[in-house]
């Protein structure tokens, strides 16, 4: 089994006036390379702030989160650098930036990376044709629908080849058809990739494209989580 995401007891609790709010509750998960897991739930379950935990973007209360065996708490794992070479995310909003087209949107991340410019214009092309947006690289977000835009969004996280994708309620502001539609592409995306993927959501359609779904409710993680 080749777990690379892996979380151990994991809790969060927000303090608050009128008592703690625990947001994530001694959740044990496991992610194998390869594999989409769905985290399904109303709003408000605790699906962001899972995800936010699982991507060392917040510290979890008790509890721990490995990547690659990597304590993301351990003072001596540079979480900035793991983020940045082995997790990407998707949320919501596509969150482009206005004033690029899709092809520079989707190149923003291997600029940052300092990528060999031939390569960056490889990856970029074969990025575009993977979501299926090669006529649509000099169109900025403006100009696309809701479904490209998110598909732009999804060529920029998976452009760098991380080994695991978070995505947040990817599918939450499109229609139902093109809902379907971009998470077909994930999973194909995942599969091909071999990468390890926690989707969100709480559209119950999404669900027949998971390898495993779990429940979050009330912060607690219901099914097989490993």
């Amino acid at each position: 089994m080749n777990v690379v995401l892996r979380a151990e007891s994991l809790s969060r609790v927000f303090p608050a006036q009128g008592g703690d709010v625990v947001a994530v509750r001694d959740a044990d998960l496991a992610v194998q390379a390869g594999e989409l897991v769905v985290v399904s739930g109303r709003s408000g379950a605790g699906k962001t702030t899972l995800l936010t935990l699982l991507g060392g973007l917040d510290l979890p209360t008790r509890g721990r989160v490995l990547v690659d065996g990597r304590d993301l708490a351990d003072p001596a794992t540079d979480v900035a650098a793991l983020r940045g070479s082995r997790i990407a995310s998707i949320f919501q909003n596509a969150g482009l930036i206005p004033v690029l087209s899709a092809a520079e949107n989707v190149e923003v991340p291997l600029r940052i990376r300092r990528v060999d410019p031939a390569e960056r214009d490889r990856r970029v092309a074969d990025a575009l044709r993977d979501v299926g947006l090669v006529e649509h690289g000099n169109q900025r977000p403006g100009e696309l629908s809701g479904g490209q835009q998110q598909r732009v969004g999804i060529a920029r996280a998976l452009i760098t080849r991380p080994g695991i994708l978070l995505a947040d309620e990817p599918t939450a502001q499109l229609d139902s058809e093109t809902g379907a539609q971009i998470m077909d592409l994930i999973a194909r995306l995942v599969h091909e990739r071999g990468t390890a993927a926690v989707v969100a959501t709480h559209d119950a359609s999404m669900l027949a494209r998971a390898d495993r779904v779990l429940e979050l409710h009330d912060g607690v993680l219901r099914g097989r989580t490993s």
